[in-house]
């Protein structure tokens, strides 16, 4: 069973950047697609990014390719999302997830273990 804790949402302006932490327990880290994705009011959950096992494969969604980088450090459990250039559409909660699946990893059913998210609001 694999715990996954995100942090570093907050409020920013458009323009501005966050860093989110996501840091797992309870199993082999380094054994699963990381991903991360988010959800608005009122909208289902959209992928942002994937990351494969040692972290040299990425997969991003068009709505943010060239703003965020997804990166993973499998010494510390932790996945990372650079959000940079944020505007207000990228208001939602975030949350990072767990895969046993490999390749392109988009789809929230394809991730076994979620954290409880955490809330990122841009300011216009």
């Amino acid at each position: 069973q694999v715990q996954l804790v995100e942090s570093g949402g907050g409020l920013v302006q458009a323009g501005g950047s966050l860093r989110l932490s996501c840091v797992a327990s309870g199993g082999t880290f380094s054994r699963y697609y990381m991903g991360w994705f988010r959800q608005a009011p009122g909208k289902e959950r959209e992928f942002v990014t994937t990351i494969n096992w040692s972290g040299g494969i990425t997969h991003y969604a068009d709505s943010v390719k060239g703003r965020f980088t997804i990166s993973r450090d499998n010494a510390k459990n932790t996945v990372y999302l650079q959000m940079n250039s944020l505007k207000p559409e990228d208001t939602a909660v975030y949350y990072c997830a767990a895969s046993r699946s490999y390749g392109t990893v988009v789809r929230p059913d394809e991730y076994s273990y979620w954290g409880q998210g955490t809330q990122v609001t841009v300011s216009s």
